[in-house]
């Protein structure tokens, strides 16, 4: 009786090496990719259609701007927009009134909120906590709650139509500033200043040149959420000032909308005027405005 030889019986080798496998994931994954890059780029074509559509029509003669489709390309590109606005209006005024109030708040938001934060994260003070969630607590309050309030103090002080009253409620720390601060200075070691004190260093000496050279990133952080919202600010500059020497630019906007109807040529040019530093402060700082909203998420 001839024997079976088990050698002779192919054998299949179910075996699949690491690669395989990782390319089988990614197969499977594929279409699921698929979707979400759809999504994210419908968003984007979404977010991105404002901007164009402000583009197109700042480029646009008053005559063609509803004579056709508003996405479509002008016939005749022009600049005389953007020569009315800065020409024949004060938006070149208006630029250096913004960014006076821009810089001041700032400059005012890094000073007062990073001495405040640190005191808050290291100084040791009967009810420091207390005092600082009731003080967070003020950021449930919507702003237009203490506006009127506001108003009646900077006119007790005789501040109305006045740098002092466009910039001063702005400069002396916010919540949001101070407690961004105050997260990221306690994750300083605080060997780092034991250190320092054990040197001889005071309070100002460590926060100066222990605590503030490692805190950059945090600072160019606040910094550019101050400076946006400053830049775009627009109730606070419209009720506290009401005459050019002080108008902004999100107010001097309004100049080009009349009872009459908008001149729309001049609002999209005066617009991309405003957007113009927004979009070179973008390009140039994109590393920390990512990163401002990766620790602002939760605001």
């Amino acid at each position: 009786m001839h024997s079976l030889n088990t050698s002779d019986i192919p054998v299949r080798n179910n075996y699949m090496t690491p690669e395989k496998h990782a390319q089988m994931i990614m197969l499977r994954r594929i279409p699921g990719y698929m979707i979400w890059y759809a999504v994210v780029i419908i968003g984007a074509l979404l977010s991105i259609f404002p901007y164009w559509l402000v583009l197109l029509t700042s480029f646009k003669p008053a005559n063609q701007i509803f004579s056709g489709e508003p996405w479509s390309f002008p016939s005749i590109f022009t600049l005389d927009n953007y020569n009315i606005v800065l020409n024949q209006y004060a938006f070149p005024a208006y630029i250096g009134h913004t960014l006076i109030y821009a810089a001041f708040s700032t400059i005012g938001q890094l000073i007062f909120s990073t001495i405040a934060a640190y005191a808050f994260a290291r100084m040791r003070f009967p009810g420091r906590d207390t005092l600082f969630w009731l003080y967070l607590a003020t950021m449930m309050v919507p702003n237009i709650v203490t506006l009127i309030p506001m108003f009646i103090l900077m006119k007790q002080f005789g501040w109305i139509n006045t740098y002092y009253a466009l910039i001063i409620p702005s400069v002396l720390g916010s919540p949001y500033g101070i407690f961004l601060m105050r997260q990221f200075f306690r994750t300083i070691p605080e060997d780092l200043e034991n250190s320092a004190r054990i040197e001889g260093a005071n309070t100002l000496q460590i926060l100066s040149q222990v605590i503030l050279p490692l805190s950059r990133p945090i600072l160019a952080t606040l910094a550019i959420i101050t400076f946006v919202q400053a830049w775009n600010d627009f109730l606070w500059p419209l009720i506290i000032t009401y005459s050019d020497d002080l108008r902004v630019l999100s107010v001097g906007v309004t100049s080009f909308q009349s009872m009459h109807g908008a001149q729309w040529n001049l609002m999209m040019a005066a617009t991309f005027i405003i957007l113009g530093p927004l979009l070179v402060l973008f390009f140039v700082f994109q590393k920390q405005i990512v990163r401002s909203i990766h620790l602002s998420g939760f605001k």
